[in-house]
């Protein structure tokens, strides 16, 4: 396979396709048994963040929030 050719005609495709060939690419990871294995540097934030709200339990925002702060920012 050549991954240029291949990325060549995935850029040619609109974006519903894309966003669809994503998804479908996403689909058959997640059906693959066991787990990704993670490089050092994801096992450190994972473990740095766990800590922080063991630390911090009540330090969270509600999903409704961060969604709207996420929108306002997408609208500027």
């Amino acid at each position: 396979m050549d991954l240029s050719t291949t990325l060549a005609e995935i850029v040619s495709l609109s974006i519903d396709e894309r966003l669809s060939l994503v998804e479908a690419i996403w689909d058959s990871i997640a059906a693959e048994p066991g787990e990704p294995e993670l490089t050092e540097a994801q096992r450190q934030e994972l473990e740095r963040r766990l800590a922080a709200h063991t630390a911090s339990p009540e330090d969270v925002l509600p999903w409704e929030e961060v969604k709207a702060q996420a929108l306002a920012r997408a609208r500027r």
